[in-house]
Formats: C-alpha cells, structure tokens, sequence
C-alpha cells in the first residue's frame, strides 16, 4: 500500500480544522493542523511534500500574504485557497500568486478531495525533480575546490594529462582527485557524471 498523501490545513477556526481534520483523514489522507500561516511558514523547512489547504482571510500572515512567502522561497507545494462568499477578487489574486485552486466555503467534501488529489498528482513530479537537482547540487558543493577543478576539466573534455598540466600537478594526483569526485557526485561513469552536472547546470560551454 503507498503511502498516505500529506496535507496541511492552515485556518485561526478551530471548528473549521477539526471539520476538515475529520473528512480528510477519513479520505486517506495523512493530515497536519496549523492554527496560523506563521506557524505553518516556522515548521516548513521540515515538512515533507504536501498539498497546502488554507484559508484566505486570517489574523497576522493571511492566505495572500502566505502566497507571497511560498513564491519568494521558491517552494513547490500545492496551495488550495479557501474563501468565503464574496471573495472573488481575492481568489483570483490568490491564483496570480500560485495558487493552484480555491474553494469557495460552503464547498462540497468530494470537490475538495478531487482537488487535493489532482493538485498533488501535478505538483508532486516537478516537487521531487527539484529535490533532486537540489541533491546533485549539495553534492557540488561537497568536493574540495581541486576536486571542483578536476570535474571542471573532465566536463571541458580534458584528460588526466591535461589537467594534470594546466595545475601543474602530477597526472597521478589528477586520478586520485578523479575518483573523489566520482564518489562524492555518485557517479559510476564520466558519461553519467556528465548528465548529473547538466542537472545541476553546472556544466561549462
């Protein structure tokens, strides 16, 4: 069996959470409770992927103000906005900001599941591929700046001889450095550490 999708509600109604708590968690979903935006922004930086269900008027950080952080953090969570009756300006400036959906409260249970579930199903692919690039890049960062050298160099085309001659070190040293970056990029091929350093457009013309 896969494992439960995440969501995270975000609203300052206790009734509101619990009610939506109650239907999600009852639809397979993994749910987690935020009483405000604040809260929600403090603890994101350990969140794993989710789908993002929050109100659009709150006290403090409201759902606009929410939108504007996740954009300026660059972060790939879906983001579905609940509004009251009335708000369409607001929802429609929620959608500008990237929102992926909003509801309008009173809303049917089944089109707010509909929603979740469609929402992670388009987020959730472009979510880990940047997990990924992000991984390859820490993995840049990792090698020694000689190391960063040598694999400049492989990527330029040049061999261990030639390297070796551009740094004025020996060709043997060169194969040393050479099989650190291997192992600290997770590469088993220079063909294979070439496509990793293009993922993490590092890859020099």
């Amino acid at each position: 069996m896969g494992q439960k999708a995440k969501v995270y509600v975000i609203d300052d109604d206790t009734a509101m959470r619990d009610s939506l708590e109650f239907l999600l968690d009852s639809s397979g979903f993994d749910v987690t409770l935020f009483e405000s935006a604040q809260d929600f922004l403090d603890a994101l930086s350990g969140l794993p992927f989710g789908c993002v269900i929050s109100d659009v008027r709150m006290p403090g950080i409201d759902g606009i103000e929410l939108l504007k952080h996740m954009k300026a953090a660059d972060n790939r969570f879906p983001i579905v906005i609940m509004t009251g009756h009335g708000d369409v300006p607001l929802a429609v400036e929620a959608m500008k900001l990237g929102a992926i959906d909003f509801l309008e409260k009173p809303f049917e249970d089944e089109r707010l599941t509909t929603m979740i579930e469609s929402a992670i199903r388009q987020a959730e692919p472009v979510a880990r591929s940047e997990a990924v690039t992000q991984e390859i890049l820490a993995r840049v960062e990792s090698l020694s700046p000689r190391e960063r050298q040598v694999m400049d160099g492989l990527m330029a085309g040049l061999s261990n001889k030639m390297i070796a001659r551009e740094y004025e070190i020996s060709p043997r040293t060169i194969e040393v450095y050479r099989a650190n970056v291997m192992t600290k990029m997770g590469a088993n091929s220079l063909s294979e550490l070439v496509r990793l350093a293009m993922r993490a457009g590092v890859l020099k013309d």
